[in-house]
């Protein structure tokens, strides 16, 4: 069974990717084999031709991902627990380091693990239906790995209690704090994934996946030396074409 599956949609000339997580259930509930199936299957994606950005959805509307298998928890050991928290890191970080804009398309459940790889995504678009939150406290275990991710979202006070609660919030406030960038519902969330699709294509690829790498150093880098790292990127642009190209299409408008 295939855990992530894809669909291939030429736009402008550049591929854009629709894939969606399909767990061994309703909920798309993960465990160490999803995460590692999922992991393939998405650098597949990025290995793609022409590939210019991906969005990642639920294949169900009652859940994006509906957290870690309990049952799956449940059995774990010392031994154990450390190949099954790294298959989700390793999968979150694979996400967030692509080269291309990933976008997490949300509707329904989106808990613990499955919130990670949402945040790990660069942008969420949910729908009314999102419940989201990091319940892992209530059964026994911290949120980790890419729960790291959160202060620098939502602020430390709000990412403090979402773990600390284990609570569930709806789309109204995930917009509110700043977890989700869009609500939009049916047909306008269409539009909407076309709006970005068709954006990001009128930018250079090239200029995108710099901007991708600088965003990893700035999370990591003191201020003073994120700025130097960006000047430096900036002058690496103009030792490719792409720079003066798409200039010159701006002006011949």
């Amino acid at each position: 069974m295939a855990y992530l599956n894809y669909e291939k949609k030429t736009v402008n000339g550049g591929l854009v990717v629709f894939a969606r997580f399909e767990g061994a259930t309703e909920l798309n509930l993960i465990d160490q084999k999803i995460s590692e199936e999922c992991k393939k299957t998405f650098e597949e994606i990025l290995a793609l031709e022409g590939l210019r950005c991906v969005f990642l959805s639920g294949a169900s509307g009652k859940s994006f991902i509906g957290g870690a298998d309990l049952k799956s928890l449940r059995s774990l050991t010392t031994g154990s627990a450390s190949g099954f928290i790294k298959s989700i890191h390793e999968l979150c970080h694979v996400i967030r380091t692509a080269k291309v804009p990933v976008i997490a398309v949300m509707s329904g459940l989106c808990l613990g693990a499955g919130l990670e790889i949402a945040v790990s995504c660069d942008f969420r678009i949910a729908d009314d239906s999102i419940r989201c939150g990091m319940p892992e406290v209530r059964v026994g275990v911290p949120s980790v790995v890419e729960a790291a991710l959160l202060p620098g979202i939502v602020g430390w006070g709000k990412a403090r209690e979402l773990m600390l609660r284990g609570n569930i919030i709806l789309a109204k406030e995930a917009l509110a704090i700043g977890l989700v960038e869009h609500v939009v519902n049916g047909r306008e969330r269409a539009v909407l994934i076309d709006l970005v699709a068709s954006e990001i294509l009128q930018c250079g690829p090239e200029a995108i996946a710099s901007q991708k790498t600088l965003f990893l150093k700035w999370e990591n880098e003191a201020i003073d030396d994120a700025i130097e790292m960006g000047v430096d990127s900036f002058i690496a642009a103009y030792k490719t074409t792409e720079p003066k190209e798409m200039i010159k299409k701006f002006f011949d408008r």
